[in-house]
């Protein structure tokens, strides 16, 4: 089996949701005897494909006009980049990036495609696949027929790769500006600077939920928090929704999958969609004045009280000698 994994790549290394899909790639060609490649898009790649190099060979695409990651150009080369190694299997990690872009590949491919996979097998021949369904309520097994096959990979179910012991090859791919796709323009992007670390990559996160009351206390109570232990600020969508939280920390079934070691539900009900995007992390702890709150089912540890006196005083334990709270912030 031909494998691809698409590398998600932050300007200096690939992201560790990335090494997650190549685990799975990696037990995929273990299983029938393949070869596993990186592709990486983008400008001025040469520090992250150096980085990716360590764990797999790598192809390359950088050309000025992959600056920013429209859907049509990445997709397009994605899908030739596939045609080219006549690879059988395209792999990326789920999340936004692969739902915009490598979703549209595996339209201009015309294979069969499975989404969010959790877990996999071979048995007598044939490759099995589990995914989630209904918001994580049941699991589905499912087999792909129709070839390539692309799969997105939940990073929470499979381990980051770690580096072989020497760097592999690096090859370049020709892009032409002419030939790629021009229905898309890139007009700017706009984010919240931060020194915390990406919810997809954290190993602590602390989330807010409706008992959070404004921009202020989400910085004051969820981000304190965050801060005290060097994690990263989630959210549900209805903070989203109301302008409290930014949408990159919304976690759950329509925003990001998340599997740290710690997770901090400060104030939040527990639905089922939210659930579904948390439900993996390794230790879950509620804070929520409402006992009956769906929450506590999937916490190990629960504390019924109210966030906005609870909090102060964990950050106060949390901080130095002085009573100051540590900050990861610059």
């Amino acid at each position: 089996m031909r494998i691809l994994v698409v590398a998600e790549q932050d300007g200096t290394a690939v992201r560790l949701a990335s090494r997650s899909a190549l685990t799975f790639a990696r037990s995929c060609a273990a299983a029938t005897d393949g070869r596993v490649q990186w592709l990486m898009l983008g400008h001025q790649l040469d520090m992250p494909a150096a980085d990716a190099a360590a764990f797999a060979p790598v192809l390359v695409a950088d050309n000025p006009a992959l600056l920013h990651p429209l859907a049509d150009r990445f997709a397009h080369l994605i899908a030739a980049a596939v045609r080219h190694c006549q690879a059988d299997l395209l792999v990326a990690a789920a999340g936004t990036w692969a739902k915009d872009i490598v979703t549209r590949a595996a339209g201009l491919l015309g294979g069969a495609m499975a989404g969010d996979v959790v877990a996999h097998e071979f048995h007598e021949g044939r490759f099995y696949l589990q995914r989630p369904m209904y918001a994580g309520a049941v699991l589905a097994t499912v087999e792909l027929c129709g070839a390539p096959q692309i799969i997105t990979v939940q990073p929470s179910a499979y381990p980051p790769a770690e580096p072989g012991s020497t760097a592999a090859e690096i090859t370049r791919l020709d892009v032409n500006e002419a030939d790629l796709p021009q229905q898309m323009e890139y007009v700017g992007r706009v984010s919240q600077r931060t020194a915390r670390p990406d919810v997809s990559d954290a190993r602590v996160i602390v989330s807010g939920g409706r008992a959070v009351q404004s921009v202020e206390d989400f910085e004051r109570l969820v981000g304190g928090l965050a801060d005290s232990l060097g994690g990263a600020t989630g959210s549900t969508r209805p903070l989203v929704d109301a302008g409290i939280a930014p949408s990159d920390s919304q976690v759950g079934q329509t925003g990001k999958i998340v599997a740290p070691d710690l997770y901090i539900a400060l104030g939040l009900s527990g639905t089922v969609q939210h659930l579904a995007g948390m439900k993996s992390a390794k230790c879950v702890v509620a804070i929520n004045r409402d006992p009956d709150a769906p929450v506590f089912t999937a916490a190990d540890y629960g504390l019924v009280a109210d966030i906005y006196e609870t909090v102060p005083e964990l950050i106060a334990k949390l901080g130095d000698p002085d009573g100051k709270a540590r900050s990861r912030r610059s």
